[in-house]
């Protein structure tokens, strides 16, 4: 019997696929909003969402663009993630675990769809 791999047929990577694309583009948008907030020069126009208080001092403003720069940066990684989850897509090896080459479970996929490990896999890590 000829050793075959495992992979998703072509309809669940075509759903897989769907999912990764509109995580993708809201990710993009709240990538776009961090973007926006943390270049924000304290104008105070009507699209700053963030009321500014007279009692803080510049380091809280500070902070907030720090921490915006920092969700900026993990929103990116996970932008790219998710690209090179569409990678996996187009190579048919999306939904392979990387360290036990077991198909991940579907419902792990929906939930992270740019997953690489299965849970058994992941429990091993930590």
């Amino acid at each position: 019997m000829k050793n075959t791999i495992a992979h998703y047929g072509e309809d669940d990577l075509a759903e897989f696929k769907e999912i990764i694309l509109k995580k993708i583009a809201r990710a993009q948008e709240d990538l776009d909003i961090l973007n926006a907030a943390y270049k924000n020069n304290s104008a105070n126009g009507t699209d700053d969402t963030s009321p500014t208080f007279k009692a803080f001092e510049e380091g809280a403003e500070t902070m907030s663009k720090e921490a915006n720069v920092q969700l900026a940066i993990r929103q990116e990684k996970f932008i790219r993630d998710l690209k090179n989850a569409l990678m996996r897509i187009e190579n048919k090896t999306y939904g392979v675990c990387r360290a036990t080459g077991k198909l991940i479970q579907k419902e792990r996929l929906k939930l992270v769809p740019h997953a690489t490990l299965s849970i058994e896999a992941k429990k091993q890590q930590s």
